[in-house]
């Protein structure tokens, strides 16, 4: 079994801009004494290093990829989007959407990013190795077509996907996005198809604020191939395993994807700034495993991760390990040691069982 990284230094070097958190700095918003953003290289670098030094990555296929062609980017982006952005890139940089910050060269980066993710599809559609992940940034998943969205963008994964359409590479695939946030760009770009099915699995009501409803199923030919699956603040490890159990796997069993490709935010870890969930490393183990298994009985295994969301420096690094350890089948590991605290944090059963009650509502509804 051979697994995909792919990674590129100059990922890295994406900058958000002069932020302190969420805001930006000015008035009596003061400058942060290190960092910024939230969404800051750190924490994809450490990952990266953490595989380097645990000599898990010298197992890995590790690969960079040329940009995204604009040919690829149209069939998702309009070209008057593109032409603003890659405007003011070269004037130094600035924002065009919500909370989507960028420095010199952000269009180049963005075009490297969607680059890595696209090279992951295809190696793994090609037969040339036997899954991947894509170390892309800066993430995809909120970016709209034409309005950039929660440090996202360009829609890294649809626009994969559409090359891979595109080069009849594919006929069905399905989107998985665990992220802890809402993956409204991908929903939308797809919503109303029915050869891409999109499930989301997030925090509810975190962000974005007015998106996510389970109530969202799609529209016109797409209506039924949009899931969202809204869990509580504080859900923990066992929802989300119980979530993926019920609704998640039969939904991609009756899909029948020839490819599953999943945006791999680690922001439900138990210590991330941008969440609540209370998930850790071994949750985003356990649903590789599940997603491994289900790929291999629908799809030959045919099986992408992308990177997008995670913000607790010291934690994803672990999280991804566990992930890429998974994927690869190495018997290399690295010990989480926040594991104790987070497993030490989960919800008594009384709000599990409340939880499980809401998965169950949502099958119901479901199997309708």
């Amino acid at each position: 079994m051979t697994t995909g990284f792919f990674w590129d230094e100059r990922c890295f070097w994406h900058s958000g801009g002069n932020y302190a958190f969420m805001s930006p700095v000015g008035g009596l918003v003061q400058p942060m004494a290190t960092g910024g953003l939230p969404e800051d290289p750190e924490t994809k670098r450490r990952l990266k290093n953490l595989l380097d030094v645990t000599g898990l990555l010298a197992e890995l296929d590790s690969r960079s990829a040329p940009p995204i062609a604009e040919e690829d980017l149209l069939r998702v982006h309009p070209r008057s989007y593109l032409e603003s952005f890659r405007a003011a890139s070269a004037a130094g940089g600035g924002e065009l959407g919500l909370r989507t910050p960028f420095g010199p060269d952000g269009y180049d980066i963005a075009c490297l990013s969607a680059g890595l993710a696209k090279a992951a599809l295809f190696a793994t559609l090609q037969g040339e190795v036997t899954n991947a992940y894509a170390l892309s940034r800066p993430p995809g998943h909120h970016c709209l077509p034409d309005f950039p969205n929660g440090f996202c963008l360009l829609a890294n994964i649809a626009i994969a996907v559409e090359a891979g359409f595109a080069d009849g590479l594919v006929g069905r695939v399905a989107i998985l996005d665990w992220d802890v946030h809402h993956g409204n760009g991908t929903e939308a770009i797809f919503y109303d198809r029915d050869d891409v099915l999109t499930i989301s699995l997030h925090q509810e009501r975190n962000y974005p604020l007015d998106s996510g409803d389970f109530e969202d199923r799609g529209s016109g030919a797409g209506d039924g191939f949009n899931l969202n699956i809204p869990l509580p603040p504080g859900a923990g490890h066992a929802t989300y395993i119980e979530a993926m159990e019920r609704l998640v796997l039969p939904e991609l069993t009756a899909f029948q994807p020839d490819a599953i490709v999943v945006a791999c935010g680690f922001d439900a870890s138990g210590v991330d700034p941008l969440s609540r969930m209370l998930a850790g490393s071994h949750t985003f183990r356990q649903m590789t495993e599940m997603v491994m298994e289900v790929a291999s009985d629908l799809c030959d295994g045919r099986l992408t991760l992308v990177h997008e969301g995670g913000y607790a420096a010291a934690h994803v690094p672990f999280c991804g390990h566990a992930v890429i350890e998974a994927l690869s089948g190495s018997a290399i590991t690295a010990p989480d040691p926040l594991a104790a605290r987070i497993e030490g944090q989960q919800p008594n059963a009384r709000f599990e069982a409340y939880c499980s009650t809401l998965i169950g509502e949502m099958e119901a509804a479901v199997s309708r």
